[in-house]
């Protein structure tokens, strides 16, 4: 690895970027045109039954249709036909309806993205709320302890179809404030955008209360708090300096909504991009499940495009200069709370899992379908009269390690094609993009339905946000300071990769993995509640919310213990990224010493440098 500034190859880069993503562009048309012969079976045959339900047809109906779509010329010639077809306008006709592609994909494209807003809307109102409290304290001098963030680790671990379920049966149903179904206006919108955009806020306002406290402990900061400097002000420029880092999360986070938000568009009956996807995948109906690809690509990319730009105009010129300021975190104090609550979460959890491996998780009872909770069955009993307190202990050891294994190899992966950025960045950008179901059917299609075919499935996509993270702290890091310094010293790529790129990545990467851990519980769930994950009778926990989630509103018990123990999970999760601290090492200038390289805060594009008293 060598050290070049930023901004001295910004041609070559560019140029690689835009071939990372036309590659990865290549590569998922490609994968999803092939899908109908990964999966073994014979396309006619899906198609035919997606048009008529026959269970048995005649091998001449069989024939007819390979004839009709011209099966047997293989796929690739059927991806060059569709491809031939676009700067014409025209995406091809459905296989099963006959209807053209165009029309039905910009009509879903046109909701999801109305929805996608929606979220972001709630996204940012979320996050806001739970950066509130650092960012006042913090422009005020009156930041010493963190907070326990146990709401932040609650809104985080809600799985979002069961939130949706929820808002629907409450809201829409008993209550009948908003519509629980259909697409209908502007009223629609309100459930299934709080549904996505909590806890997508959550996460995005614990990322961005994390990185608060390093912007506040710079040395501008100081200053400017010294020489009466407005709150508000202080503020202004703290939140600008930590948003560099976190915008790129809004990429995988919430722009990846417009197709991986099924589960929630299939609970409110929404006629989006990727209800349309998982149909067409399901169907083997490739026009519109390769436009519809196409389009998830395409927005990915511009949105990817977007950030960028915005990143570079909120560092100013001290990114291209290399002047940029290294943030350092302070060491804070923990409250009493933080350490209470985890091992209050961690006795619990403890106890849950232990009760139910002493209980048998396959015994059907169908005379106790659905009892609450009582004396001999803690949580209660499913549809089929099975003790939930057991499924749920034995439950634990699955869900919890198979999401550790998914959550270390997505991390592992996005460090290295994070490091990779020139190429890794076009690749980020599509794949973030892609659903997590679309994925789960290439995999299924070659694995078959199963738990490791859908961590398989995460682990194609679950990556992109943390090589979005470490692309730009890299970017950062390579800008500042005391990087220019070292390299002035005769530092080698050896040791700036040792002591400055992986101590400026590592621990923000690390403290992400964890705070996302529960989410990876929750795709899998998702996947599950599509069937593609676990197949039943195995006690697993997304399992658990999936073939429970019908019985919300008569037997709310059902999903109570499986959620509460994502939440617990989540919560030792999030007081274990307080463990994990940034470690810096110290370095040693000559003349000048360290603040001879380390400039203030960023404002109007330049940057101002520390005043001494």
């Amino acid at each position: 690895m060598s050290f070049t500034p930023v901004g001295t190859e910004a041609c070559p880069s560019r140029w690689r970027a835009g071939l990372g993503r036309l590659t990865a562009g290549a590569a998922l048309l490609t994968a999803v045109a092939l899908l109908p012969w990964l999966s073994g079976n014979d396309p006619a045959l899906t198609v035919l039954r997606a048009r008529s339900a026959d269970q048995d047809p005649a091998p001449e109906q069989l024939a007819a249709v390979r004839e009709q779509l011209g099966l047997d010329e293989g796929p690739f010639v059927h991806l060059a036909h569709w491809l031939g077809g676009l700067p014409r306008g025209d995406a091809g006709t459905s296989w099963v309806s006959g209807e053209a592609v165009l029309p039905q994909v910009s009509g879903a494209f046109a909701v999801s993205f109305t929805l996608m807003l929606g979220a972001l809307v709630v996204t940012i109102a979320v996050a806001a709320l739970v950066s509130a409290r650092t960012l006042y304290l913090g422009s005020r001098r009156r930041l010493h302890r963190g907070r326990a963030a146990i709401g932040v680790a609650v809104l985080a671990a809600l799985p979002k179809f069961l939130l949706a379920s929820l808002l629907a049966t409450v809201c829409g149903v008993w209550l009948g404030w908003l519509p629980s179904s259909g697409w209908e206006g502007p009223p629609s919108l309100v459930l299934p955008a709080l549904a996505l955009g909590v806890p997508s806020g959550a996460m995005i306002g614990g990322l961005l209360d994390q990185s608060l406290p390093a912007a506040f402990n710079e040395p501008w900061a100081r200053t400017w708090h010294a020489y009466g400097f407005a709150p508000g002000r202080v503020a202004r420029h703290a939140l600008r300096r930590t948003l560099a880092g976190v915008l790129p999360q809004l990429l995988p986070t919430v722009v990846g909504l417009v197709g991986g938000a099924v589960a929630v568009e299939k609970i409110f009956n929404i006629p989006g991009l990727g209800r349309l996807a998982l149909d067409s995948a399901i169907a083997q109906d490739l026009p519109p499940l390769q436009t519809t690809t196409l389009a998830l690509i395409l927005l990915g990319v511009v949105a990817g495009l977007l950030i960028q730009a915005l990143r570079r105009a909120l560092l100013g010129p001290a990114l291209r200069d290399g002047a940029l300021p290294a943030l350092h975190a302070p060491a804070l104090a923990r409250g009493r709370l933080t350490r209470w609550a985890a091992a209050a979460c961690a006795l619990a959890l403890l106890t849950l899992v232990t009760a139910g491996l002493l209980r048998d998780p396959l015994h059907v009872d169908t005379a106790a379908r659905l009892l609450p909770p009582s004396a001999a069955n803690p949580l209660g009993t499913d549809a089929l009269g099975r003790d939930l307190l057991a499924r749920l202990g034995h439950g634990a050891l699955r869900t919890v390690g198979v999401a550790l294994v998914v959550t270390a190899v997505c991390t592992l992966t996005g460090l290295m094609l994070g490091m990779a950025a020139q190429v890794g960045a076009g690749l980020t950008e599509v794949v973030s993009t892609m659903p997590a179901v679309l994925a789960g059917l290439l995999t299924t299609a070659v694995t078959g339905p199963s738990a490791w075919g859908a961590a398989l499935a995460v682990c194609l996509v679950g990556w992109t946000p943390y090589a979005a993270q470490a692309a730009a702290l890299l970017e950062q890091e390579r800008a500042s300071g005391h990087m220019l310094a070292s390299v002035s010293f005769g530092a080698g790529p050896g040791y700036l990769l040792r002591y400055h790129l992986l101590p400026a990545v590592l621990p923000s990467v690390l403290r992400n993995a964890l705070l996302r851990l529960p989410t990876t519980v929750l795709v899998l769930a998702s996947l599950g509640f599509l069937g593609l994950g676990e197949q039943p009778p195995t006690a697993e926990w997304g399992r658990l919310l999936s073939e429970n989630q019908p019985y919300v509103e008569l037997a709310p018990w059902t999903v109570l213990g499986p959620a509460c123990a994502l939440v617990l999970l989540s919560v030792l999760a999030l007081s274990g990224t307080g463990a994990v601290a940034a470690r810096r090492p110290a370095y040693a200038l000559t003349s000048g010493g360290r603040g001879a390289y380390q400039e203030g805060g960023i404002r109007a594009g330049r940057t101002e440098p520390e005043s001494v008293a």
